[in-house]
């Protein structure tokens, strides 16, 4: 009888611990959950018991029901963003544009390997762009535009050679503007309205102050 018992102990344990690597991905996303306000319930469906989340609302995953998107742009969410976003290794798309997220952009995001877009334009995000995010080297779409964004834009970005898209007007960035790499085909206009940016292509427009202190 306690053999029998001490099997399906063994087997039970090896069940479960597929299941929990499985919704590693879950767990952070139900983090990001928790520390969001969604008065639209736009995230009911984020259950952190089921096995992984790919069959929550506004996640997709691969065939290996790995997160590969997170479509949560325009859907009247308040809060800030999670360290443990920076897990989700397989995610190509990070879109919560539009809403009214707080707080600052975390360094964690970038381990996120596989990220094509990142798209945290009109919120309320406040603090640096962390110069981790230069190790995105699939990054094509880099859209923060519309927040309180302050510090330099890190020089580390301007290595990203996949960039096609960069916006960060209507900030409080300082410094100047990177023109090497894929800087050189970014529009001025997707820099405008930070008073204290400057850079040789502006000069005459405006006065800058050129300490970021």
């Amino acid at each position: 009888m306690m053999d029998i018992a001490l099997t399906l102990t063994v087997t039970l344990a090896l069940l479960v611990i597929p299941s929990v690597s499985a919704n590693s991905e879950g767990d952070a996303l139900y983090t990001l959950r928790r520390s969001l306000s969604d008065p639209d319930n736009v995230l009911q469906s984020w259950d952190p018991t089921l096995v992984n989340p790919c069959t929550w609302f506004h996640i997709t995953c691969n065939q290996d029901n790995r997160v590969t998107r997170v479509d949560l742009g325009n859907s009247n969410l308040s809060g800030h963003l999670v360290p443990e976003l920076g897990k989700l290794e397989h995610l190509q798309y990070l879109e919560l544009y539009k809403n009214n997220i707080q707080g600052t952009i975390p360094v964690e995001l970038g381990n996120l390997k596989s990220l094509i877009s990142l798209d945290l334009y009109n919120n309320n995000i406040s603090g640096v762009i962390p110069p981790s995010l230069g190790n995105l080297k699939s990054l094509v779409f880099f859209r923060l535009n519309d927040n309180n964004l302050s510090g330099k834009i890190p020089r580390e970005l301007a290595t990203v050679s996949s960039l096609k898209v960069v916006d960060v007007s209507n900030n409080n960035l300082c410094g100047t503007i990177p023109t090497s790499g894929p800087f050189e085909h970014i529009p001025l206009s997707n820099f405008e309205n930070n008073p204290r940016l400057e850079g040789p292509e502006l000069q005459g427009l405006a006065t800058y102050d050129t300490n970021c202190s």
